[in-house]
């Protein structure tokens, strides 16, 4: 299945992770300049939050898309439960 997204969702996508490679570029910098540990950790955390979100929104996408196929009988010869069980493993490598 390809991953379609169409407007708003892409822009939020992109914007989610763009965010996370600005706060990601800015822990770099942080280590390299020797930075408080405190300030790298929570800069860390909010990079992690930015990728959880693009993450579950990714997911989500994908999985309204499954939904769809399923409903007009595009399975690609995957059956129902090989379908949840590849979609709760993706669901919980974010988890």
């Amino acid at each position: 299945m390809e991953l379609q997204f169409e407007g708003d969702d892409l822009k939020s996508v992109l914007n989610r992770l763009r965010r996370a490679q600005g706060q990601i570029s800015g822990v770099i910098k942080m280590i390299e300049e020797g930075r408080d540990c405190e300030d790298v950790v929570t800069q860390l955390a909010a990079a992690s939050r930015a990728l959880d979100r693009a993450g579950f929104a990714i997911i989500a996408t994908g999985l309204q898309q499954c939904l769809t196929d399923v409903d007009q009988g595009r399975r690609d010869g995957e059956t129902t439960a090989q379908m949840k069980a590849r979609l709760e493993k993706l669901f919980l490598s974010l988890a």
